[in-house]
C-alpha cells in the first residue's frame, strides 16, 4: 500500500465524509446546469421519469459487474418508500425552482437542508442536539433571512419551491442515514431509481401526455441521470462515515461555484445579499464542523 493510501486510510471520519461530499457538490452542480437546459422541453415529472429509467439500467449494469446484485433486498421497503417520496418531492420542486429564480438563489435556499437535518436528526436518528448544533441552526436561519429578505415584494413561488425542496432533501438525507445502518449502497440506489421511475411515470402520465426527449435533449438527460447517481453514491458514503449533521454543511461549497456559472453562462446578476447570507450560514456550520472535529479528536 502506498503512503498516500495509508494516509487516506487514517483520515479522520469527518474529513473522509467531507471528501465524499465534494464529489456530491460537483455532481449536483452539473445537474443544475443540465436541468435548466432540458426544462424548456420537458416538465419536472418527465425529467425525473427519464432520469430514473436511465438510472435503473446503470444501477443494474454496475451492480452486475461489481457482483453486488445480491445485496438488493426488500426488508426495508417502508424506509425506502418514505425516503424516496421525500426525495422525489424535493427534486421536482428543485427542478422547477431552477427555471424561475437565479441558480445561486436556488442553491442558497437549498442550504436550509442542513439546518433541517440538524433539527430532525435527534428525532429520527437519535443523534444528540448539542448546544453547538443548536447555535449553528439558529445562526444559519438568520443567514437564510438575509438571503431571502422575506417581504411581499421579494416572495415568489420559486423561493417557496426551493425552500420546500430543502425540507425534502433533508428528509431524504435523514432516511438515507437510517438505511445505511442495514442496507448497502447498491440496495439504496436500486430502490431510489426504481421507485422514482414509478413515481415519475405516474405523475408525468397523469394527463395522458408524456413528451419524448429530442436528440438534443437526450445527452442532458443522461448527464442528469449519471450525475444524480454519482452524487447519491458520494452522499451515501459520506453519511455512512460521519454524522448527518456534520457532513451535510459541506454542501455549501456549491454556492460560489454555481454563482460563477450563473454569471458566465446565464448573465445572472450577482446578488451581494445571497453571498452575505451564505457566508453567515457557512460560518455557523463551520463552527459546528470545527466543534465536531475537536470532539472526535478528543476521544
Amino acid at each position: 500500500m502506498s503512503t498516500n493510501l495509508q494516509e487516506a486510510a487514517g483520515l479522520d471520519p469527518v474529513i473522509k465524509g467531507a471528501l465524499w461530499m465534494l464529489g456530491a457538490v460537483t455532481c449536483f452542480s452539473s445537474m443544475a446546469v443540465a436541468g435548466r437546459a432540458v426544462s424548456f422541453e420537458l416538465d419536472t415529472f418527465e425529467i425525473m421519469l427519464y432520469r430514473s429509467l436511465i438510472g435503473v439500467v446503470l444501477v443494474i449494469v454496475i451492480a452486475s459487474l461489481a457482483g453486488t446484485r445480491r445485496q438488493i433486498t426488500t426488508r426495508s421497503m417502508p424506509l425506502h418508500l418514505v425516503r424516496n417520496i421525500s426525495h422525489f418531492t424535493g427534486q421536482n420542486l428543485w427542478f422547477y425552482a431552477l427555471t424561475v429564480i437565479p441558480l445561486a438563489q436556488v442553491f442558497a435556499m437549498e442550504f436550509t437542508s442542513p439546518l433541517w437535518v440538524i433539527l430532525l436528526s435527534p428525532l429520527v436518528l437519535g443523534e444528540r442536539l448539542t448546544k453547538t448544533r443548536s447555535i449553528a441552526a439558529i445562526v444559519g436561519f438568520c443567514g437564510i433571512l438575509i438571503v431571502t429578505r422575506p417581504s411581499p415584494d421579494t416572495f415568489n413561488l420559486g423561493i417557496l419551491a426551493a425552500a420546500t425542496a430543502a425540507v425534502g432533501f433533508a428528509g431524504s438525507a435523514i432516511f438515507t442515514k437510517l438505511l445505511t445502518r442495514t442496507e448497502t449502497i447498491t440496495c439504496i440506489l436500486f430502490w431510489l431509481v426504481v421507485m422514482q421511475a414509478t413515481f415519475g411515470l405516474v405523475c408525468a402520465g397523469f394527463d395522458g401526455d408524456i413528451a419524448l426527449p429530442s436528440a438534443a435533449t437526450l445527452p442532458w438527460i443522461v448527464l442528469i441521470s449519471c450525475a444524480g447517481l454519482v452524487a447519491h453514491f458520494c452522499l451515501t458514503r459520506a453519511l455512512q462515515i460521519a454524522p448527518a449533521s456534520v457532513v451535510m454543511p459541506f454542501d455549501f461549497l456549491r454556492l460560489p461555484l454555481i454563482a460563477i456559472i450563473g454569471i458566465l453562462f446565464y448573465n445572472e446578476a450577482l446578488d451581494i445579499f445571497v453571498f452575505l447570507g451564505a457566508a453567515v450560514i457557512f460560518g455557523a456550520n463551520y463552527y459546528n464542523i470545527l466543534s465536531e472535529t475537536r470532539a472526535v479528536a478528543a476521544k
